[in-house]
């Protein structure tokens, strides 16, 4: 069998490469990748054919769109003034979902790290709350805090604190584990406890990294604090979804506007510090 990239130097005549013939990939394996292309295509199509989708609806939807434009055109400038309120309000939501996050993912992120974590049984524990933390969407967490909390700005800091841990101890993890051993070593050596250890041998390493990942996921939770307020979980969103049940279109195009601004202004914010500390 002809190996990858690789001149034959003798005729395989099970492979149907020829003596001297430069194949990349044998007969066999090239057989291979059309049937699994063929399987990706069949499974598409029928996925596809499953959905049910009616074609009118897509037929129409120019037209549909171009209505709403309409009704949005021109936005509502006085309504601008009362969302001054709910936009703050999304604001703090991502600083303190933000900030909450972090102080519950730096213990994760020690255990889910393998150089630091005690034994196997809190290596697995940190994996697992990575894990589920970030298997569940915020939409759902938000709605989990709503039962809990009632709706308003608590439960969205929860809901964005909750979402945002298994991203956070993730990272820092990985940065734990690629620290260099010879400072903690170096500080072990001189007799230091172990949470002497943490704070001068781990810490300053991994310092930098920490505010990139805080400025980083500030700027994720400010998305997604104004999503969270569909499912009665505060910030602007809760605004957007009353407008929509309302029909008011124009207020529509103000809060979408006033989105648009605040993620903007945010992105800009992240990208500086980011680049402050790299």
């Amino acid at each position: 069998m002809a190996k990858e990239g690789k001149v034959m130097s003798h005729p395989d005549a099970q492979s149907g490469v020829k003596e001297g013939e430069w194949k990349k990939y044998d007969s066999k394996y090239q057989l291979v990748r059309y049937v699994l292309v063929l399987v990706a295509l069949v499974i598409g199509v029928l996925s596809w054919w499953e959905l049910n989708i009616r074609y009118e609806y897509v037929i129409d939807a120019p037209w549909a769109l171009w209505d709403l434009i309409v009704r949005m055109v021109p936005p509502d400038v006085a309504y601008s003034a009362e969302i001054i309120g709910p936009l703050i309000d999304t604001v703090n939501i991502a600083i303190l979902g933000t900030g909450l996050a972090l102080i519950m993912a730096a213990p994760v992120a020690y255990i889910g790290a393998e150089n630091t974590t005690p034994n196997k049984f809190t290596y697995g524990l940190g994996k697992f709350i990575i894990v589920a933390s970030r298997s569940v969407n915020v939409i759902i967490w938000a709605l989990i805090f709503v039962v809990m909390f009632g709706t308003g700005a608590l439960a969205g800091v929860f809901a964005v604190a909750f979402r945002s841990i298994g991203f956070c101890a993730k990272l820092l993890a990985e940065g734990i584990e690629e620290i260099d051993p010879g400072q903690v070593e170096g500080i072990r050596a001189v007799g230091a406890s172990g949470p002497l250890i943490l704070l001068y041998g781990v810490v300053p390493q991994i310092k930098p990294l920490f505010v990139g990942i805080s400025t980083y996921r500030w700027d994720i939770n400010v998305r997604e604090a104004t999503v969270i307020g569909f499912v009665g979980a505060g910030g602007i969103g809760m605004e957007l979804i009353t407008q929509v049940n309302f029909l008011n279109w124009r207020g529509v195009l103000t809060v979408l506007f006033a989105i648009l601004g605040i993620v903007i202004i945010s992105e800009l914010l992240s990208a500086y510090f980011r680049k402050k500390v790299s």
